[in-house]
This record gives structure tokens, C-alpha cells and sequence, in this order.
């Protein structure tokens, strides 16, 4: 390609990047040490928050000093971790409220949104993202696979995902926010997993991967920054039970697990943290594969 080609092409392409502040400057550079991932002045909304790794991941937020919103289609959080949780924002002087919300109704999110971004503004914060972890599995093989089963797994995994992480940008947008968005994937967006016969969902988080990338090329341009978490194998109360049932599972797991053991909800907390971090500016349609090693060998 000759040399004025090249120039032609790059004066073409110019005129059309997007126009977003952060591509002159950023001040993820001047943040030093913990500063990198505090999350002070901060709120985060996090779906899936009633319980298990939704839960803690809301804990890790309440821990780098942001406050926090959990949504969950269940009415109330659990009793124990959300007594936990509540212990932890009296000791940061932060805040946590809980909303009962189907993530798979437009109108109600779009409804918790606004409480969020005025409870944010309420305590003197900025809604500065989201963890979309609410999601849902069921295993069926797939020959017998019910389409309405299969429907509901893509419209809470897939659908739900997709209607939480619009809305909270529209809030972003509006009030000129450059905040992160995390989006709970699964590495079984990218293998097929041994053992499990789980076509829907496995479907589902593939999908979101892809959406992650869609976003991350639309919303790039107001500061927005798109991204997935893929976890591995976690041991919750979900695949304790499927353990119990199929217990040749944990042999069949623990074959690809490379540091000795299956993943665990905290094992989440520091990579959830790295992606939302203010330190973190240049990361974007990316996915962060944290699977002990699983995915590494064959």
C-alpha cells in the first residue's frame, strides 16, 4: 500500500472516531496505590444482589468505599449476608438499599433506575456503574430441550442483561457519567462444559459476550466502558447441590482445574473491582477470563 494511500485512509478515518474527552485525557495516570481502585464518591448497582456471588460482589463494592444498589427479583435479600453487608457500610460510611425488580420488565427498571440515580444524588455520589449478575440455568439435554424453557433462560440471561446495563447508561448519558459496566459472562460463553448438558444458558452467556463488544463500540464515544467477567467453576449452593446429585462432576471439574480446587464467590471480588476501578480507563469490549486455569489446557 503505497504511502499516500495510507495518509488518504488515515485523514478519511479521523474525521469519523468519536468525540469523548477521555481520549485527550485521562486521569487514571495521576491515581496512585489504592486510589487506583477506590471506589469513594461511587455508586454501583449490582442485579442478582439478594445472594450469592451477587451479594459479594456487592461487598467488595461497600469495601473499596462506594455505595451500593442491589436489585433482585426476590423480595427480600438474605437475611444473613445482607446483615453482613449492612455491618460493612456503617464501617465505611457508605449506603446500601435494596430494590425487588424483574430485570426482565422494561418499565420496572426503567423505574429502579431513576431511584437509583436520586438516592446517588441524594448522598452526594455519582451513579458510576453496574454489575449485571442475575441470571438463571437450568440442565436439560438438548434434544428435549422445552422452547419455553429455552426462551426463559435467553430473556433472563440474555434479554434481562441487555435491559439493565441500557437503562443505567441512559443514566450515565444524561448526567455525562464516564462509568463502567460489568456484565457476568461464563466461560461457558466460550467451551462447551463436560458433563453438563446446558445448551440454553450456555447460549446465553455467549450472546452477552457478544453484546459486551456491540456496547462497548456504541457507548465508547460518551466514556463508557463495556466489559465481561467470565467465571469458571464456583462452588455456591446452585452446584453444591448438582454436586451432591452428580457426584463424578467434581472429578470431571477438578481434571482442568490448575491451582487445585474450584473457584469460589471472593474469588471475584478483586477482578469485579479491577474492571469497574477508576484506574482502569483504557479497557474496553474486552473479557476477563477467571477460570483457576481451566480454559488453558485441553
Amino acid at each position: 500500500m503505497s504511502p499516500a494511500l495510507i495518509d488518504a485512509q488515515s485523514s478519511s478515518s479521523s474525521e469519523h472516531l468519536p468525540i469523548n474527552g477521555q481520549t485527550q485525557h485521562t486521569n487514571s495516570g495521576e491515581l496512585e496505590g489504592p486510589a487506583m481502585f477506590s471506589l469513594t464518591g461511587k455508586t454501583v448497582l449490582v442485579t442478582g444482589g439478594a445472594r450469592g456471588l451477587g451479594v459479594t460482589l456487592a461487598t467488595a463494592v461497600i469495601q473499596a468505599g462506594g455505595h451500593i444498589a442491589c436489585v433482585d427479583i426476590l423480595p427480600q435479600p438474605s437475611e444473613e449476608e445482607w446483615t453482613v453487608l449492612q455491618k460493612l457500610t456503617k464501617k465505611s460510611s457508605t449506603n446500601a438499599s435494596y430494590y425487588q425488580c424483574d430485570i426482565t420488565s422494561e418499565t420496572e427498571l426503567q423505574d429502579v433506575m431513576e431511584k437509583v440515580q436520586e438516592g446517588a444524588t441524594n448522598n452526594g455520589s455519582t451513579f458510576y456503574g453496574v454489575v449485571a449478575c442475575a441470571g438463571i440455568q437450568q440442565k436439560i439435554p438438548a434434544i428435549d430441550y422445552p422452547a419455553t424453557d429455552f426462551e426463559r433462560i435467553l430473556r433472563v440471561n440474555t434479554l434481562g442483561t441487555f435491559l439493565t446495563v441500557k437503562h443505567a447508561a441512559k443514566q450515565m448519558i444524561k448526567n455525562g457519567v464516564q462509568g463502567s459496566i460489568v456484565m457476568i459472562a461464563s466461560i461457558s460463553g466460550d467451551i462447551a462444559n463436560r458433563g453438563l448438558t446446558c445448551t440454553a444458558y450456555n447460549s446465553s452467556k455467549a450472546a452477552v459476550q457478544q453484546m459486551c463488544r456491540s456496547l462497548s463500540v456504541e457507548w465508547g464515544r460518551y466514556g463508557i466502558r463495556v466489559n465481561t467477567l467470565s467465571p469458571g467453576y464456583i462452588r455456591t449452593a446452585m452446584t453444591d447441590a448438582l454436586l451432591e446429585d452428580e457426584p463424578h462432576l467434581k472429578d470431571l471439574w477438578m481434571g482442568g482445574a490448575l491451582l487445585g480446587r474450584l473457584g469460589v464467590p471472593e474469588d471475584f471480588k478483586a477482578p469485579t473491582l479491577f474492571l469497574l476501578s477508576p484506574g482502569n480507563t483504557f479497557m474496553t469490549g474486552a473479557d476477563l477470563r477467571v477460570d483457576g486455569g481451566h480454559c488453558a489446557s485441553a
